[in-house]
């Protein structure tokens, strides 16, 4: 399985803010590797969510970790078929096992989209 994580600066912790987040770490929890990616939604003048959603869905991820996630993102991923589900925590690693372990909900309730505030 392929998990995306949005990441801050340190890339260790999960970004707020999925849309603005500065970079995904895809990770391949079969062969262990895993990958930095830019979020080319990070500096988006708008739509940052959708262009945030389809660079994860472009990654090949399976399953998105997200402290939240738009209505918009969550279309894109719907029709993916990912699955959202609510960090718990920021440490990415740590949310990355709780998955593997069954231990992290699905996200199901979704904010509007912040349109161009960053």
């Amino acid at each position: 399985m392929i998990i995306a994580l949005p990441m801050d600066e340190d890339k260790k912790n999960i970004c707020v803010s999925f849309g603005r987040a500065p970079f995904f770490l895809f990770k391949n929890t079969e062969n262990g590797s895993e990958e930095f990616v830019v979020n080319p939604g990070a500096e988006a003048s708008g739509g940052a969510g959708v262009k945030a959603a389809q660079a994860v869905v472009d990654g090949g991820a399976d399953a998105l970790i997200t402290v939240r996630c738009g209505e918009n993102a969550a279309e894109v991923f719907k029709a993916a078929n990912i699955k959202i589900y609510k960090s718990e925590g920021s440490d990415g690693e740590e949310n990355i096992k709780a998955l593997t372990e069954g231990k992290l909900s699905l996200l199901t309730k979704f904010h509007a989209g912040y349109h161009g505030i960053a």
